[in-house]
């Protein structure tokens, strides 16, 4: 489910920023972008993060803007004069000429020249990044729970308007058992043969047995509350709901394939338009 959600945390040194991205997946895919200090908490960040959001495509970046006179570098002077003396006793044409300030120049753009100090992370700090971490995740997920009340309006009118070409289907299921008597009759009718009512009644009990959907109309009444009483449960989840929409399709496949009648066929591809968007949807419910 998408989703953005951000916090700041403002430091006496320091200014960090978290942000928060997540898109629709059927897992979750965790992407974090952190800086190198912070790299031995990241796992109890990954996990925070896990299992407040569950699934979605998560990018996860972690911002540090230090204060200006707050720097983790510092002139490794010691390595800057060695570089400076070497190139002075090397007597290369054209060194003697540089001035103090070109030869520093040219060391601190050597290797080494600068040394940067690992700092350790502060615990007390660290704490504070959790609750900023806190924040984030609230933002995103008070997004989520927005974007999912317009979802679960969205997944009922889906579900009311299959049960609704159910109900068209079985008011003209009647004509299609007529239309399967008439047929019959004009295929006996034009082979010339005399037949026998009672044996004419059988075959034709047989074949609108055959092709009954009463059980499929049950089955799929039985479906379409389920998922309607998932989606209000607290345990609902896309999985959930996405095994239920298959169940559907089932059904409705075999009301197609038993429908046998042009009507009623038009109305089973609406029913699996219907579902089609359903299970869209479905892949953005966690």
């Amino acid at each position: 489910m998408t989703g953005f959600g951000k916090s700041v945390l403002q430091l006496p040194n320091k200014k960090i920023t978290i942000e928060i991205k997540s898109l629709n997946s059927k897992n979750l895919d965790l992407n974090a972008r952190i800086p190198s200090q912070y790299r031995e908490k990241e796992l109890v960040m990954r996990n925070t993060i896990s299992s407040a959001l569950k699934r979605g495509k998560v990018d996860f970046s972690l911002y540090v803007e230090q204060s200006g006179d707050e720097t983790s570098a510092s002139v490794n002077a010691e390595v800057v004069k060695a570089y400076i003396k070497q190139m002075m006793d090397l007597k290369l044409p054209g060194i003697g000429s540089q001035s103090d300030a070109q030869l520093l120049e040219i060391a601190m753009r050597l290797p080494d020249a600068l040394k940067t100090e690992r700092e350790e992370i502060d615990e007390n700090e660290f704490a504070e990044i959790e609750k900023t971490l806190e924040e984030a995740l609230t933002e995103i997920n008070e997004f989520r729970t927005a974007e999912g009340a317009a979802l679960e309006k969205d997944l009922k009118l889906r579900v009311s308007n299959i049960a609704d070409l159910l109900n068209e289907i079985m008011q003209i299921n009647p004509e299609r058992v007529e239309n399967v008597r008439e047929r019959l009759r004009k295929g006996i009718e034009d082979l010339k043969e005399n037949v026998d009512e009672n044996r004419f009644e059988q075959e034709l009990v047989y074949y609108i047995e055959k092709y009954d959907i009463t059980e499929e109309e049950v089955r799929l009444k039985n479906h379409l509350s389920y998922f309607t009483e998932t989606l209000g449960t607290e345990d609902s989840n896309g999985r959930k709901l996405g095994f239920i929409g298959q169940e559907m399709g089932r059904e409705i496949n075999t009301i197609g394939s038993k429908s046998n009648y042009a009507p009623m066929q038009q109305l089973v591809v609406q029913m699996k338009d219907e579902l089609e968007k359903i299970k869209e949807q479905v892949l953005n419910v966690l």
